[in-house]
């Protein structure tokens, strides 16, 4: 049996609660988490068994049956051991799918800043949430050997950062050699491992240390000093926490009755900003009346500046945080540049009324989306963003500077952005009609979308990706188009937004490689096999949004079986078939021509083309679609002119066949004529 990696041992004893078990064999037990009654506990979810079967004695997590190997208060983190997912084959088409344990309705979530998500041997991993893809690495083969070649590098082993707020995932695995494991596991077990004999086993489970986030409910410590943080869990309402500490005058466990106590830096700190002026009010009360006047004067005072130099440090350090050193030297040479982007902690929450709930326009897995107005009088959405990686900071700020300057009327303009907050705030336009996924699915909206709406919607989307690949100073990837993504106005103008997970990249790249991200359905399986995502992976996604338009169906669907619950592959195959107008929306059926509907559908055929190279760019789908625009425009003009000049005499279809295919013409007796003088403006036929 492997020894799991060695946990250092630091907390005190009188961090548990008064009269419980402190430890657990070498592991404190610090409250909100306890051992034995109910009353050592904050609830179930932090109570913990102390097995005595193991020397020394070992702790588990009662309700999630997990070993638990350390407990911090100060990162509200508590290290778990967690099994090994492992697929084995032959065949490079072998695969399995394993879902671990899920930590849905309990207070823990996966760390993003302490894993990673590995895998071990040869192979493709992804990490999925709810059928979306999170994260994914890919290893190759070398020697007939599973052992790491110099280090976790994609050689018989790839390591990836995993998404934020993630609660459960499942792991599929597409074995190259005998076997592959994929695992999360806490990264420092990366580097102590230098061996790469991972696992530590318990009765022939293979286990690893990931390391597990935990929170309280503010309501339920209202004693507690500390900052707001919001869980938004994916498919679940999220959960306001509240992480208690003890302050910048305290030390101890805040989670406690009196659990905090006073430190020497406080005394320190106190005298260093007060300086003579703090002494200078004491020393002033000397008359009875006036010192206590000045005592009362003196302790607000104090209160104050403490107050003061406490939200300014608070703002300070998550202004450098989330890169805000970095947006001010992006924007330093352009003053009215950096007061454009930059908006105030205190001017967002007004104008979110502090971020009500009922200003809640939707959640997805960037952020929290809230309906605010300015002091001028625009209304806009707010994004509260999940936490920023600080390893992708740069990327991040580079973003925000980038997407500012974007002006483009089917691209939802970023306004700006505020970074003295825990978690960076976003400010876009606000776009009232909702999304196109709604208006496309949705059987009760009373207001459908006509054909032609759906092709000028199409060509105002290809347009404006079309712009962020050619047309920016630097070609901008989306890398997560999709109908929930495309936003319509209230004229029902495509606008294109969320672009959280979008790259910018230089001129002489010829590819981006990234970890594997994006949302079934619409992603790239050339981009999934090869983890380089070109500006060809977002025409493959658009070429999914075109047959949404086309045939009105979800680009997933469960009641479609084996390969066609994929709508990308239900319509390519239905086109093999010779019965695409079968899976056409009737809608679109009756209002569209042939041609159109032909023309369309061909271009969708194109842009889900299996190879990269063989799809057209975006700036080939937006010339083609307004060519199909221009036609439908000229076609309708041309009925209106011969219903408003009118036709004399009579009209005869005649039926036209060269053998293989058979037309019809419209053939006009008398011609056309004018209403003045009878005579004839057109003769010929049509």
């Amino acid at each position: 049996m492997i020894a799991p990696p060695s946990i250092a041992v630091a907390a005190a004893p009188s961090l548990a609660k008064p009269g419980c078990q402190a430890y657990c064999g070498n592991v404190s037990i610090p409250y909100p988490f306890g051992i034995g009654s109910n009353n050592c506990y904050e609830d179930h979810n932090y109570a913990l068994t102390c097995n005595q079967s193991f020397d020394p004695p070992k702790p588990y997590l009662t309700s999630l049956s997990l070993e638990v190997l350390a407990v911090s208060l100060t990162n509200r983190t508590i290290i778990i051991n967690n099994p090994v997912v492992t697929g084995c084959g032959n065949s490079p088409r072998h695969g399995v799918s394993v879902t671990n344990k899920s930590l849905e309705g309990t207070p823990f979530l996966f760390s993003r800043e302490y894993n990673k998500f590995v895998v071990l041997g040869c192979g493709n991993a992804i990490l999925d949430h709810g059928g979306i893809v999170m994260a994914g690495c890919s290893s190759f083969c070398y020697e007939n050997s599973t052992t790491p070649v110099m280090g976790c590098y994609g050689i018989n082993c790839c390591e990836t950062t995993i998404p934020f707020d993630l609660n459960r995932y499942g792991v599929n695995l597409s074995a190259k050699g005998d076997c592959v494991s994929g695992f999360l596991v806490d990264e420092k077990w990366i580097g102590e491992y230098s061996s790469w004999n991972p696992r530590y086993s318990v009765n022939g489970i293979d286990l690893v240390p990931v390391v597990l986030l935990w929170s309280v409910r503010r309501e339920e410590f209202p004693n507690c000093v500390g900052y707001d943080n919001t869980f938004s869990l994916s498919g679940n309402t999220p959960i306001i926490t509240w992480a208690c500490e003890c302050g910048w005058a305290e030390e101890g466990n805040p989670y406690l009755a009196n659990g905090c106590r006073e430190s020497m830096h406080f005394h320190m700190a106190i005298h260093t900003e007060l300086d003579h002026g703090h002494f200078f009010w004491i020393s002033a009360g000397v008359g009875i009346s006036m010192g206590a006047l000045f005592l009362i004067i003196g302790i607000f005072w104090l209160y104050k500046i403490v107050l003061r130099i406490k939200n300014k440090k608070r703002k300070e350090k998550f202004f450098k945080r989330n890169g805000g050193l970095l947006l001010q030297q992006q924007t330093s040479m352009d003053k009215g540049s950096a007061e454009k982007t930059h908006f105030s902690a205190k001017e967002l929450e007004k104008a979110t009324d502090n971020f009500n709930e009922n200003r809640i326009l939707g959640r997805g897995g960037q952020g929290t989306v809230y309906k605010g107005m300015l002091t001028d009088g625009r209304i806009v959405a707010v994004k509260k963003s999940k936490i920023v990686d600080e390893s992708q900071l740069e990327q991040f700020i580079n973003e925000v500077v980038i997407l500012s300057q974007l002006n483009h009327r089917n691209v939802v303009k970023l306004l700006g952005c505020c970074l003295e907050t825990e978690v960076p705030l976003l400010v876009y336009e606000f776009i009232s009609n909702g999304t196109l996924f709604k208006h496309i699915h949705d059987q009760s909206n009373e207001f459908p979308l006509l054909w032609e709406m759906h092709l000028r919607i199409a060509t105002e989307v290809a347009g404006a990706l079309a712009y962020l690949h050619s047309s920016t100073s630097i070609p901008i990837y989306h890398r997560d188009i999709k109908s929930t993504n495309i936003l319509l106005d209230d004229k029902y103008r495509a606008k294109v937004s969320d672009f959280g997970t979008s790259r910018s990249i230089a001129i002489d790249q010829t590819h981006l490689t990234t970890l594997v991200k994006g949302t079934f359905g619409y992603l790239d399986p050339e981009y999934f096999q090869s983890s380089q995502f070109t500006e060809k992976s977002d025409v493959y996604s658009f070429g999914v949004v075109l047959v949404e338009l086309l045939t009105g169906k979800k680009p997933i669907s469960m009641t479609r079986t084996g390969e066609q619950r994929s709508l990308a592959t239900h319509f390519l195959l239905s086109e093999e078939e010779n019965r695409l107008f079968e899976i056409f929306d009737p809608r679109v059926l009756k209002e569209g021509t042939k041609e159109e509907l032909m023309a369309v559908a061909n271009l969708a055929r194109r842009c889900l083309n299996l190879s990269g190279k063989n799809r057209p760019t975006m700036k080939e789908v937006a010339t083609e679609l307004e060519g199909i625009g221009t036609s439908k425009n000229k076609s309708s003009t041309l009925q209106t002119t011969f219903q408003e000049v009118g036709c004399t005499g009579g009209a005869e279809p005649v039926v036209l066949s060269d053998g293989n295919s058979t037309s019809m013409e419209l053939k006009f007796y008398n011609s056309i004529t004018s209403s003045s003088d009878g005579q004839p403006l057109l003769s010929n036929t049509i």
